[in-house]
């Protein structure tokens, strides 16, 4: 198939129903970035090979799909089938969703020697060794834990929460809230009579480094913050 035109499909019961589309515009419209189908499809018909032009009978469309509308039934292919992508695509998808992995570790892990996050490049050569397959499709988090069990053969690694005790100033307290709430969950808060805010936040423990950082600035520097467990 050549890169203008690519392949959709999807097998049920034993049959395999398949669509040409355009490549960039089929990816954007399975993450959601394009609503109409009428930019993706090359055709609106459903093959069952659609290399060898070989069509799906109406009758195996309403069985499988309850219905022979081809724009229906190509939404459930592309949402819910395998799309072919090109190998510029794949490559960019598989980079981006690599990065994304060594974050979510980065993050949420620590070295339990030292109880501080491993940088992203140790994470990145680690996993250089252990080839891990990245599916492009697959939820982050989901591959992310995959990833921190085979490393952990090579790699000191252990998912550790910390809770911090904090306390902001009333002139900031209302702008640093959304910061809060961004790098944790809140477990218990306090509105003081002051202004001020008193809170307990719970956040992974590669976090709380940035999060010094951040409530640093948003508060200049007056902030109370420290790690009570």
């Amino acid at each position: 198939m050549g890169e203008k035109h690519t392949v959709a499909r999807i097998s049920k019961d034993g049959e395999h129903f398949e669509i040409l589309v355009k490549p960039e515009k089929a990816l954007d419209y399975r993450l959601g970035k394009l609503t109409s189908l009428s930019e993706v499809l090359v055709t609106e018909t459903i093959f069952s090979d659609a290399n060898k032009g070989a069509k799906v009978s109406e009758e195996a469309l309403r069985k499988n799909f309850g219905t022979t509308d081809p724009l229906k039934i190509a939404d459930i292919i592309l949402k819910k089938g395998t799309l072919q992508l090109t190998t510029e695509q794949r490559r960019k998808m598989i980079e981006e969703k690599r990065r994304q992995i060594v974050a979510f570790i980065s993050k949420n892990c620590v070295d339990p020697k030292t109880n501080l996050p491993h940088p992203p490049m140790r994470i990145e050569q680690a996993m250089q060794q252990i080839h891990y397959p990245i599916d492009p499709f697959k939820p982050t988090e989901e591959q992310a834990r995959e990833v921190i069990k085979l490393l952990r053969q090579i790699l000191p690694l252990k998912i550790e929460q910390v809770s911090v005790s904090v306390h902001i100033p009333a002139e900031y307290a209302a702008k640093a809230y959304s910061t809060l709430k961004a790098f944790g969950a809140i477990k218990h808060e306090e509105w003081r009579s002051d202004g001020s805010w008193q809170g307990v936040l719970e956040m992974p423990a590669g976090l709380y480094g940035p999060f010094l950082e951040k409530i640093g600035n948003v508060t200049r520097g007056n902030a109370e913050a420290k790690v009570i467990s």
